[in-house]
């Protein structure tokens, strides 16, 4: 965790119990968001996308593979989060950190609702292709669920399947002819932090240091709400729940035409 002086603390907290913000944006207001996709020539998709100065790289790799035996019919999605010490002098080099692990479970589990992992099946029980998403931490200036969300979308819509069939029980892959991978939808989500009396929107470094709680909520473009994860050691109140639910569905659908638009 980041420390921060007490004077600093003291003075973000003052700013937004009297709604406003160090940076001078509205409590439920996000920074400058870029997204950049097809950055990877090796990947099958890719993306960068930064939210003020935090910056994800995404990379999905596909290969034939055997489902598992209890979704015979389905296909594999596997997603893993890496925080590069470039990116932020308190991540560290060896196995996947606590955060890290967050990160990609809480991605993961927003992006299940909208890639159609049963059209992924090319033989039930012996064949389906399975996505590995490799999540690149750049550069870390807070909020990273909301910046991996997008990039991981992002790169979704990016990636390009070979067209692959069973012959005599072999797998053959024309590489020559792809296909989308098969959506349901999109998803986005949003990402909030309550210090002092308020809730903010789209926590910078500073204020994801000293946040009392945080609330990550992931939105389909059909309306649903598709993940959820607190954190911070503090409760929320029923209040603030609602109020960040509400921002989070008229935010959505700006986060997913910023992704069409790419």
């Amino acid at each position: 965790m980041n420390i921060i002086p007490e004077i600093t603390r003291e003075c973000i907290t003052d700013l937004i119990n009297n709604n406003q913000r160090e940076d001078g944006r509205n409590l439920d207001e996000y920074r400058d968001i870029g997204i950049e996709t097809g950055i990877i020539s090796k990947a099958a998709g890719s993306a960068r996308v930064k939210i003020g100065n935090s910056q994800v790289i995404v990379g999905i790799k596909p290969q034939l593979g055997e489902p598992f035996p209890d979704t015979p019919d389905v296909g594999v999605l596997m997603t893993n989060g890496e925080m590069l010490p470039m990116a932020d002098p308190k991540f560290e080099a060896g196995p996947p950190s606590e955060a890290s692990v967050e990160l990609a479970r809480v991605v993961d589990r927003g992006i299940r609702e909208i890639v159609d992992l049963e059209k992924l099946c090319i033989e039930p029980g012996k064949k389906v292709w399975m996505l590995f998403i490799d999540l690149h931490i750049i550069d870390f200036d807070g909020n990273l669920f909301d910046t991996a969300t997008l990039a991981v979308l992002s790169a979704l819509k990016n990636t390009k399947l070979p067209v692959a069939k069973m012959v005599d029980d072999e797998s053959v892959i024309n590489e020559e002819t792809t296909m989308d991978l098969p959506l349901r939808g999109t998803e986005a989500m949003c990402t909030f932090v309550k210090i002092g009396e308020n809730v903010v929107l789209d926590p910078s470094l500073d204020e994801e240091a000293i946040l009392d709680a945080r609330l990550s909520i992931g939105i389909t473009d059909a309306g649903s709400i598709c993940a959820m994860q607190k954190g911070g050691d503090k409760p929320l109140t029923k209040d603030d729940i609602l109020e960040a639910v509400s921002t989070a569905y008229s935010k959505v659908p700006t986060l997913i035409e910023k992704v069409k638009n790419a």
